[in-house]
């Protein structure tokens, strides 16, 4: 079957899946793990949940937290709200966990150098805190796993290199190894301990096997992936190799390989790429799947299962990674890497279905499939995670998937690293909100900013600076669920190429199936603050179709420029994100332009007073006799305070020129959207960018997913309804 047939049939049955699923995976909840701090601590450290599982009631979840050098505990009595249960601290690094009973038994990285590394498997009751014992591994270790009965774990001692040595190249000793350890009475049998070697195997630096992750299956066989050496092994119970093989490879078609030019090509290809096998897990005693993230030589940006005689018996090729470009979680900054990376995996049975969720760390998603038939695995569902899915715990008897994101952007004033949790309910999935599957090419799509509804009822949306080498205008019709993207217009200049360093922030129609769009301006990047006119093939007019601002204007100027436009009659108004130089504190300016008598003017709108970091406007919108603002700021999660829609009389809007004194209007609330920001599980979304505004009324909000850099990629699409009236909540 060819790459595009593969991508056609997975976003058929994607689509199909949301269509008539009777039960599905919804997120209900998400934890910052920094609150599992106690009081007074510093919450401005760095807190990450890596891996995680789950005690044999299902009642707390255990998580590694590495910068923290902790075990995080949280009560999920009431799954949807998660609580606190503080963190264990530790002796070190922890790598990996696994739950038995209420006894978690964690892998701890004590490495000095990596040339003498070290490590521990420590034991926790979980119940009081306490520590019920601890071996000495002789290496350090990465991924623990539970045999089915709990009797025995096996640990994947890695013994990494160093990536900054000789560009990372292998070999690099000590070579790594694998420990099996008996479990004795909610403690641990050091003296059962074995230590198998894992050297002469591979094809690649056979003598410096990196063992990263391991799984055991129902008869006790472990699996063992060794990454960077693009193997795989497989070991009976007492520890014997019984089978390794070389992961292999995959030829690639139809991707995008180039991240330096800010846009969503997929058109190229990389053949013989190795697979390198990150996570695995197996399905059932002769199955297992793995989680093809890659490292220096590779990454087949999929995931495949084999049979544990070698065969390959499913590859998703490209299929996995295009279903991810259709909901807009595409990192395109990763393109000449490894794409979307998937990295983790794991398999469970939820109501006799068995289920595989692949995790692709730099997309931040999770993929779930169905693998009644292991040979035609079916892509039911893509759930948004937060950022960098890293490790899951899955509790069918409760019904409950959970996703560990490791990443914390405290440093970057970005969200905090979150668990999050999900629920297998009746009824078809909450996400994604919007998609492109189902057009007649694969459009990718991310960063989504200024709104605007035809009278046709189709929404228009415009991409901002983050793909400055693909101006984009895409055609969004709201009456399907999801939202479907069904076309694309790239905004060129007459030469056919792309219309290069814009900051497109708003779109609004010329009422002659054109458009005006707004590019928020930057001075030191020499990017224009200006209004273009386009035509409806996206073709910037000759002469007339750039307007720039006025010297009045450009005198005052700041990086914060307009952030939306609309028109009324024969005037445009464009909202001014922040104060300039000649703004009073907490005002910013509407401005306006006559696009007959060539005038300027503005007004100032009253913003509130941040609680932290800045509040701004983000789009401006004509409907009936009023004009629509999003007001925000710039905050995240739990911090975020101002998410709202306010409106302005048209009456009060009455432009005096630039370089003297500006009327402010009154504004009034219309809608509170922080409710609907966390309405789907999720954390609060910083950038709720665009408003659009049916000719019936009907609002919709889209947030701006930051082109899935340092960012969830989530993008939110919903409904506000009716504007006519205020909804304030």
């Amino acid at each position: 079957m060819s790459t595009r047939l593969l991508c056609l049939t997975s976003a058929l049955a994607l689509t199909a899946g949301i269509a008539q699923a009777d039960t599905s995976f919804n997120r209900i909840a998400s934890f910052p793990v920094v609150q599992n701090m106690a009081v007074g601590e510093d919450i401005t450290r760095e807190s990450s949940p890596e891996i995680i599982d789950a005690t044999a009631d299902g009642m707390t979840l255990v998580y590694t937290d590495s910068p923290l050098e902790a075990l995080g505990l949280i009560d999920i009595t009431d799954p949807a709200n998660p609580a606190p249960k503080g963190n264990i601290a530790l002796p070190g690094e922890p790598t990996s966990v696994a739950v038995v009973g209420t006894t978690a038994y964690v892998g701890v990285n004590t490495s000095k150098s990596y040339t003498q590394p070290s490590g521990l498997l420590k034991a926790f009751d979980i119940s009081t805190g306490a520590e019920t014992g601890s071996c000495d591994l002789g290496g350090q270790p990465d991924s623990v796993a539970k045999s089915k009965d709990g009797a025995f774990l096996a640990v994947a001692i890695e013994n990494e290199r160093d990536e900054d040595l000789n560009d990372g190249l292998m070999p690099q000793m000590p070579a790594g190894n694998l420990v099996m350890i008996n479990t004795a009475n909610g403690g641990l049998d050091c003296a059962s301990m074995k230590v198998i070697g894992l050297t002469g195997l591979a094809e690649i630096a056979s003598d410096d096997p990196e063992p990263e992750y391991v799984s055991i299956n129902g008869l006790g066989e472990t699996v063992v992936t060794l990454q960077e050496n693009n193997h795989l092994v497989i070991l009976s119970k007492d520890g014997k190799v019984q089978n390794h093989f070389s992961a292999g490879a995959v030829d690639l078609e139809g991707i995008d390989a180039t991240d330096e030019r800010s846009a969503l090509i997929f058109t190229e290809s990389q053949e013989g790429r190795l697979r390198e096998p990150d996570a695995v897990t197996w399905i059932d005693d002769n199955h297992f799947a793995t989680a093809n993230e890659g490292d220096y030589n590779g990454g087949s940006r999929g995931w495949t299962i084999y049979n544990k005689d070698g065969t390959v018996v499913y590859d998703s090729g490209t299929s996995f990674e295009h279903a991810i470009v259709q909901i807009g979680h595409y990192p395109d900054k990763r393109s000449d890497a490894k794409g979307v990376e998937p990295e983790s995996v794991t398999f469970a049975k939820f109501d006799g279905t068995p289920y595989v969720f692949v995790g692709a760390e730099r997309a931040s998603v999770m993929g779930v499939y169905d693998v009644t038939d292991p040979t035609n695995p079916v892509l039911t569902q893509l759930l948004p995670s937060g950022v960098g899915p890293e490790g899951y715990a899955v509790i069918p008897e409760r019904g409950l998937l959970v996703s560990a994101n490791e990443k914390d952007l405290i440093e970057d004033k970005g969200p905090r690293a979150h668990v999050m949790m999900y629920e297998l309910q009746n009824g078809a999935p909450t996400y994604p909100h919007l998609t492109s599957a189902g057009a007649d090419k694969l459009i990718g799509w991310g960063a989504l900013s200024g709104m605007v509804a035809d009278a046709d009822g189709m929404i228009y949306a415009v991409n901002d600076s983050f793909y400055g080498f693909q101006p984009s205008i895409f055609k969004i019709d709201p009456s399907q669920t999801p939202a479907r993207i069904v076309d694309v217009i790239r905004i060129h200049r007459q030469d056919g190429n792309p219309a290069q360093k814009l900051d497109l922030e708003g779109i609004t129609l010329d009422g002659k199936g054109g458009f005006y769009v707004a590019s928020e301006g930057r001075s030191d990047r020499v990017v224009p603050h200006a209004i273009y006119h386009v035509n409806k093939d996206g073709l910037i007019k000759a002469k007339k179709g750039e307007i720039g601002l006025p010297a009045e204007l450009m005198a005052a100027e700041r990086r914060f420029g307009f952030e939306g436009i609309t028109k009324v009659g024969d005037t445009l108004w464009m909202a001014v994100q922040r104060e300039w130089k000649d703004d009073p504190k907490n005002h910013v300016k509407l401005v306006s332009y006559n696009l007959e008598t060539k005038e300027w003017g503005a007004i100032h709108y009253p913003k509130a007073e941040p609680d932290s970091g800045w509040v701004g406007l983000s789009e401006i919108v004509a409907h009936g006799d009023y004009v629509y603002v999003i007001e925000r700021d710039n905050q995240h999660d739990f911090r975020a305070v101002t998410k709202k829609v306010y409106r302005v009389s048209l009456a009060e809007m009455t432009p005096a020129p630039l370089g003297g004194p500006l009327p402010v209007v009154n504004k009034e609330l219309v809608r509170d959207l922080l409710p609907d920001l966390t309405a789907t599980g999720g954390y609060v979304l910083d950038k709720v960018e665009g408003l659009a505004i049916t000719a019936e009324g009907e609002g919709f909000i889209v947030t701006d997913n930051d082109g899935v850099d340092d960012a969830s990629g989530e993008t939110m699409f919903f409904s506000i309804g009716q504007m006519n009236t205020p909804t304030v909540n």
